[in-house]
């Protein structure tokens, strides 16, 4: 009977832990009520509609030199074709691997010789 005695105290010890635990969630979560979560009450600073005007018209200025129509949108945009790429031939590759390869032995010598 002591051991079903000390195993009731166990279990009322964790109901009183996890009783403490809720109570702090709803603290958290009462507090947290107040304020709306994810917006900020400071108020922004708005432009006025003639900022926003001249921002769009900026940009839709920068597309069209982008696109290169000068402004008509009724034109198709130019295909930007990208420089070929360059690649390495087995001779480099192999001299930059070789390289590479004698750092490293340089490296694990050094390491060697202090160890």
């Amino acid at each position: 009977m002591t051991n079903l005695a000390g195993v009731v105290q166990q279990l009322k010890k964790e109901r009183d832990q996890a009783t403490k635990r809720v109570q702090r969630l709803d603290a958290a979560l009462a507090a947290l009520n107040g304020a709306s979560h994810g917006t900020s009450t400071a108020t922004r600073n708005p432009l006025s509609a003639a900022a926003r005007a001249r921002i769009a018209a900026a940009q839709r200025a920068r597309w069209a030199k982008v696109r290169g129509n000068g402004g008509q949108s009724a034109q198709k945009p130019k295909v930007v074709s990208m420089p070929k790429k360059k690649t390495m031939s087995a001779v480099a590759r192999r001299k930059i691997a070789a390289a590479q390869k004698a750092r490293w032995a340089k490296l694990k010598a050094a390491q060697k010789k202090s160890a």
